[in-house]
């Protein structure tokens, strides 16, 4: 009999992770990744013991908290009867959660194809528009990030993309609803909305018999949380219906709950024609995505080839932990708790960004909330990167995301407004170090 080996320390475990795995973007050599040991709820604990607040759901998807005991129950239970099945068979949690999702999602959207993660669930979107269109070209938004995978990063619009091209042919960018950065040039008061004159204007460059689809996050998400004016989505949804382009909803970090509606779009009464989805749906607990299609997409395929195939494509395990997540957000109220603490945090940001002169703008919608940090509150000169800042948050017990000079607020949907006030009031300490950066 093998002998039970000894936990690793944290110094052990990090020095295991960094001499035999990569971490992800990141120069090897800067990695310092926290040695996390267990997990409960809104916290987390390194192997000393520390504990730490999740400001951030891990990478915004642990929606419904850590370890919740019925999603690890089920995810217990399915590996006891079936751990794996050929993705060409019928299992009963696939079923069952691709009924559950048509149920929760918009309008018509009945049909899921289910893969392992947003960026696959990008692509396989990606092939059924142009199988569905007969057109090739995808458009997307500069400030976006739809995945890492050959195609997916051809999405993508932000500075990821780049050192990897040239990627997946046909995809084409346009401007986003940046309104404190309107790149246009106007502010809310004079806004023309020429984000969205500007979207007709380049499909009319690139030729609509020859785009496919339009994609978008429902809110921009890693980008610097950018909330879309209310009239943008269901405008975008008119200029897609009218040059028979479909509306892809890129809900991998902006569904399940995490605006307070289950899908972003829902917040605008939009029907997209795909939902793409991962994250949230099984918070993280095991890789899930899927690719959700209204029925005229659904019918198209049922005397057609459909050109997709992953061996782990309806993982029983996934699926069944896919059915208890969404069963967690349905019986604690989760969308419920988003939208209420939510306009709390909503608040307390704006009082915050009222106090401190480096808090240039604040961005929020349910549980989905950022501060853009500045040198100026006039000229809104960025302060990037937040490396004081990051190390003070950290170095307190408060963990998040940071993205040049944006922090971000994304909590699991789970969180008390204590818990938010526990977390505002590190992040106020930390503001100290960027109020003495300020000029005005």
């Amino acid at each position: 009999m093998l002998a039970e080996k000894e936990p690793l320390t944290a110094e052990e475990m990090v020095a295991l992770n960094r001499e035999y795995t990569f971490f992800s973007w990141s120069v090897q050599a800067a990695a310092n990744p926290i040695p996390m040991a267990k997990a409960e709820g809104v916290y987390f604990w390194d192997a000393n013991g520390k504990r730490y607040l999740d400001f951030s759901s891990q990478l915004m998807n642990v929606n419904i908290g850590h370890q919740h005991p019925k999603v690890v129950k089920a995810i217990q239970e399915q590996a006891g009867k079936l751990a794996f099945a050929h993705p060409g068979m019928a299992t009963e949690p696939r079923g069952r959660l691709g009924q559950k999702i048509a149920e929760v999602a918009p309008g018509d959207l009945k049909k899921t194809f289910f893969c392992l993660g947003g960026a696959e669930a990008n692509e396989n979107a990606v092939k059924m528009a142009r199988f569905y269109t007969g057109r090739h070209k995808i458009l997307s938004r500069y400030r976006s990030y739809h995945g890492a995978t050959h195609g997916a990063i051809a999405l993508t619009g932000d500075y990821r993309r780049l050192p990897v091209e040239p990627a997946m042919p046909g995809a084409v960018h346009f401007l986003d609803p940046y309104c404190y950065r309107c790149p246009f040039g106007w502010t809310r008061e004079t806004c023309h909305r020429e984000c969205i004159a500007h979207v007709e204007e380049i499909i009319q460059y690139e030729g609509p018999e020859h785009i496919a689809a339009i994609i978008m996050e429902g809110v921009t998400g890693s980008n610097g949380l950018i909330v879309p004016p209310d009239d943008y989505w269901p405008r975008i949804r008119e200029i897609c219906d009218r040059h028979g382009i479909l509306l892809i909803s890129d809900e991998v970090m902006s569904g399940w709950g995490r605006t307070g509606q289950w899908f972003a779009v829902d917040n605008w009464g939009v029907v997209p024609d795909i939902i793409t989805t991962a994250k949230g749906l099984t918070a993280g607990y095991v890789p899930l995505g899927a690719v959700i299609v209204r029925e005229k997409l659904a019918e198209y395929f049922e005397n057609r080839m459909l050109w997709c195939g992953l061996t782990y494509s309806g993982h029983p395990l996934a699926c069944a932990a896919g059915l208890a997540t969404i069963e967690v957000y349905e019986r604690d109220g989760l969308l419920d708790n988003a939208r209420v603490v939510g306009a709390y945090l909503g608040e307390r940001l704006e009082a915050i960004k009222a106090r401190h002169a480096s808090v240039g703008d604040v961005r929020y919608i349910g549980l989905f909330s950022a501060l853009e940090i500045v040198k100026s509150k006039r000229t809104k000169q960025p302060i990037d990167p937040l490396l004081e800042t990051g190390k003070y948050l950290r170095s307190h017990g408060l963990f998040t995301f940071l993205f040049h000079n944006i922090l971000f607020i994304v909590p699991p949907l789970c969180i008390t407004i204590a818990q938010i006030d526990e977390g505002l009031a590190i992040i106020e300490e930390a503001l100290q170090i960027t109020d003495q950066m300020s000029e005005d």
